[in-house]
């Protein structure tokens, strides 16, 4: 199918980051391209070093949804020869080839169709040297038969703040690299890429989507430490927490971030602080303190590729084991993981609740990929809001004696006072306690309290089951199922529908809360199965081995651990291997 056929459209942008302005042509294109009424879905990928590296963004835009970045390249934009060299093999036979001719002058190839655009001689021509990123913009929109109205309306969007002059040359700079597409290559435009109807839609990131809805659940204290990729979360609610009343802190480190957010929990504010991996590794100190002080807080670890410091800017599901177990002894905690943009906005709240309602730590399982793609998703339902209570102590009920905090009870939760309250004075001690608070070091009591702390988590199964928190689709009685956790659900869901048209059907469950894990619901998925993959962005497998302990049967591994997110076709591919190898064999 050539790129003018398509309406499924993947194109990829690449630079030098030094030059800059390679993100922000990709995300202008997509934000252009959901104002028109299409669907969209955007990865990029961006060095570590503070100035110089290569950097990719890769919008995807068709008329209906669409829930990963696609698989082979239809157009691809080269700012600079290393572009070219890395990406031009991807690209399918028909498919196009935009480079700036100031940089580079790609050999003609008769299966890819060439346009030059001497973008810097462009940008300059109008006055606007720096331009030349918006020149481009101008052109692909062009290229693709886009409105330019809606173009200027999105770069005024973008820009209006910014002064009369920044916006006046940007305008000019978008409208000449249309201009220049229409005089040399034709005023009509050669692919067509079509919109539909307008819909109300909202392009957002994960990192944002998370933050809203934090805003949402009632957050009104954050304290963080700028890490990548999760900072985006502070710096939106640095500038929206004070218009609610609410405090923001950047704290010397994650450590002190995580002691503000627990001090804030203490007064009965609801607090949260967001990090990735190495911060996660210094909080577990804390987090244990969390969990035996039985205080509620969120944490949001974004996650990272690789140990230490590792691959900053690029993905990967490697934290379960730490979100898990991370801390000393058992300090057993919630942990959860939306598995898409819009899943950011509703699960963070279902988190705050979970934390509130139980009192405990809750960690939360974002990835780099997922927090910083720009999407279009529908608005959000605040009907779909609720919010959970904390369990609190009445002053004025003095049935049950005087008041102890940590009162052994059936479901292990203990009405928490708050400072100021008559009568519900209590030591929050991170050392074993007595229900009064008070230190102790007896056998008996360490397991009663180790018991209750633990009943707590295992009973929060009631809430994920009230609100069914897990994702379930596709063929209920297929022989070959899929269980996995996170954004890999978005290729999974492309890949499970091609398989169906070829008559390969599959059964998918992905749950949102990885402890205390659906045990039983799992199991009965599961049945009778006869081969179930599991798909994770990490080398060791680590929910595939969580499961195995679980249910002592062998799951089928899909580990991808290069720092990029999932391809629908790698995931299609993994089904096909599967009947062709289990199911056909076991059927002979």
């Amino acid at each position: 199918m050539s790129v003018s056929d398509n309406q499924d459209l993947v194109v990829r942008i690449g630079g030098d980051s030094a030059k800059g302005g390679i993100v922000l042509t990709g995300e202008t294109l997509a934000r252009i391209a959901a104002l028109s009424g299409l669907e969209v879905y955007t990865t990029r990928t961006i060095p570590a070093e503070i100035k110089g590296g290569h950097v990719m963004i890769q919008v995807r835009a068709a008329p209906y949804p669409v829930t990963s970045q696609g698989d082979d390249l239809d157009i691809l934009l080269a700012y600079d020869q290393e572009t070219y060299d890395r990406y031009y093999t991807l690209l399918k036979p028909g498919a196009v080839l935009v480079y700036n001719s100031n940089e580079l002058q790609p050999p003609a190839d008769s299966q890819i169709v060439h346009y030059g655009l001497p973008l810097d001689q462009i940008a300059k021509s109008v006055g606007f040297a720096r331009g030349w990123n918006i020149v481009a913009v101008g052109a692909l929109v062009k290229l693709l038969d886009l409105n330019l109205e809606k173009g200027k309306e999105v770069i005024t969007r973008q820009l209006g703040r910014k002064g009369e002059d920044v916006l006046k040359n940007n305008l000019l700079a978008l409208e000449a690299g249309y201009r220049y597409v229409e005089e040399h290559f034709g005023t009509e435009s050669p692919y067509h890429l079509p919109t539909r109807a307008q819909e109300e839609r909202l392009a957002l990131s994960g990192n944002q989507a998370l933050a809203i809805g934090a805003l949402a659940a009632g957050c009104k204290f954050y304290a963080g430490y700028p890490i990548t990729p999760a900072s985006d979360i502070m710096e939106f609610l640095a500038a929206e927490l004070p218009r609610v009343g609410g405090t923001m802190v950047q704290a010397e480190d994650e450590m002190a971030a995580l002691a503000m957010v627990l001090g804030a929990s203490f007064t009965g504010v609801r607090a949260m602080t967001a990090t990735s991996g190495p911060g996660l590794d210094l909080m577990n100190e804390l987090i244990g303190h969390a969990v035996m002080t039985e205080t509620p807080c969120v944490i949001v670890d974004v996650q990272r590729c690789g140990p230490s410091t590792g691959m900053p800017t690029k993905v990967s599901q490697g934290d379960l084991m730490t979100a898990l177990y991370g801390s000393h002894d058992d300090a057993p905690r919630i942990v959860m993981a939306p598995v898409s943009i819009e899943d950011n906005f509703y699960l963070i709240v279902h988190a705050f609740n979970l934390a509130e309602k139980y009192q405990t730590p809750v960690i939360f399982l974002s990835d780099q990929d997922m927090s910083v793609r720009v999407q279009t998703i529908p608005p959000f339902d605040l009907s779909r809001v609720h919010i959970e209570p904390r369990l609190l102590y009445d002053p004025n009920d003095n049935s049950t004696g005087p008041y102890e905090r940590y009162r052994v009870t059936e479901d292990g939760v203990s009405p928490m006072s708050l400072p100021g309250m008559p009568g519900g004075q209590y030591t929050a001690e991170g050392l074993e306690h007595y229900p009064d608070g008070a230190p102790g070091f007896e056998p008996d009591l360490h397991q009663r309290m180790m018991e209750k702390r633990t009943r707590k988590i295992q009973r929060a199964l009631e809430y994920v089951e009230r609100w069914r928190l897990w994702e379930e689709f596709g063929d209920p009685d297929a022989p070959v199922a899929i269980i996995g956790w996170g954004s890999t659900i978005g290729p999974v869901r492309e890949a499970v529908a091609r398989a169906a048209e070829n008559g390969m059907p599959v059964a998918v469950f992905y749950p949102k809360v990885l402890n205390p894990l659906p045990v039983e619901r799992i199991g009965r998925f599961i049945q009778n199965r006869q081969a179930v993959i599991v798909p994770e962005m990490n080398m060791s497998g680590q929910l595939a081995d969580l499961l195995t302990v679980r249910f002592t049967r062998p799951f089928i591994r899909l580990n991808k651990y290069r720092g990029h997110p999932f391809r629908a076709g790698e995931i299609y591919e993994k089904i096909r291997e599967v009947y062709e190898k289990v199911i056909e064999r076991e059927t002979a």
